[in-house]
C-alpha cells in the first residue's frame, strides 16, 4: 500500500512540471482569423511623475526628470500590449532579443517587446555607474530577475526566462528617475497598440481564447474572444 501511495504521489507531483515545461509549437495555420480592437483610457490623464536629479549632474543634467508612466493620446492609451494567453500552437514565433542603452541617465527605449527565453543586451554609455535592476512583474508584485552593477561603460547580456510574469520592469538602483518596461511574449499572438489605441492580432487558429492587456503601470486586464476560421472579432477595452 505504501508503495502504491508513493507512486501515486510522485506521478501527481510530476504533472505540474510537465505542464510548466510545455513550450509553444509552430505549425501551419489554415484559414486563420483575427482579433481587432482599441484600448482607451477614461478620466483625467495622470500627470507625469517628476524626479529631482541630485547626483551625477554632469552626465544626467540638472533639470528635473519627468516620466510619463501613463501616456494618453486623445483618449487612446499607449504603451499597451494586447495578447492571447496560453496559446500552445500556431504561426511562426521567431526569436526576438532586445537592446537597452543607458545614455544621459535614461533608458532607451522606454518601452519595448522581447520574446521569452530571449536575451537582453544592456549597455552603459555613460561615464557614471549604473546598476541595472530588472524585475519579473507578476500581477502587482515584482520579483528580481537580475541585478547587475555597471560601474564603467560597457555591455552585459542576460537571458530572460519567465514562468509566470508577462512583463519586466527595469530600474537603475543608482538613479531613481530611470525607468523602462518590457513586455515578454510567450507566443506570437500579441500586438502593441498603435498611437490611436488600435491593434490587430492576425493568423489566429479558430477557437476561444483568453485575451489580456498588459500595461507596465496600470497592470493587466482580461476577457474572452471566439475567433472563427477566416473571420474577424472585435474586442475593445477601457482603462479607468
Amino acid at each position: 500500500m505504501k508503495k502504491i501511495l508513493l507512486a501515486t504521489t510522485i506521478a501527481a507531483l510530476a504533472i505540474p512540471s510537465v505542464a510548466l515545461a510545455a513550450k509553444y509549437t509552430e505549425a501551419p495555420v489554415a484559414n486563420g482569423g483575427s482579433v481587432v480592437g482599441k484600448i482607451t483610457f477614461s478620466g483625467d490623464d495622470p500627470a507625469p511623475q517628476t524626479y529631482a536629479v541630485t547626483k551625477d549632474n554632469a552626465v544626467c543634467g540638472d533639470a528635473a526628470r519627468e516620466i510619463d508612466f501613463v501616456k494618453v493620446n486623445n483618449g487612446a492609451l499607449n504603451d499597451v500590449v494586447v495578447y492571447l494567453d496560453k496559446v500552445k500552437t500556431g504561426k511562426a514565433f521567431p526569436a526576438l532579443d532586445i537592446k537597452v542603452d543607458q545614455k544621459a541617465c535614461a533608458f532607451d527605449p522606454y518601452f519595448t517587446v522581447m520574446h521569452n527565453e530571449g536575451t537582453i543586451e544592456a549597455t552603459n554609455s555613460d561615464s557614471v555607474m549604473h546598476n541595472i535592476h530588472t524585475y519579473e512583474m507578476i500581477g502587482r508584485a515584482k520579483k528580481t530577475a537580475f541585478n547587475v552593477s555597471q560601474p564603467e561603460p560597457g555591455t552585459i547580456t542576460k537571458a530572460v526566462k519567465f514562468k509566470r510574469g508577462s512583463g519586466m520592469k527595469i530600474e537603475c538602483d543608482a538613479h531613481d528617475f530611470m525607468h523602462s518596461f518590457v513586455f515578454v511574449a510567450k507566443n506570437p499572438y500579441y500586438a502593441v497598440v498603435n498611437a490611436d489605441g488600435t491593434f490587430e492580432i492576425g493568423d489566429v487558429p479558430a477557437g476561444t481564447y483568453k485575451i489580456k492587456t498588459w500595461h507596465g503601470t496600470l497592470g493587466e486586464n482580461k476577457g474572452k474572444v471566439t475567433v472563427t476560421a477566416g473571420g474577424s472579432v472585435t474586442w475593445d477595452f477601457e482603462y479607468k
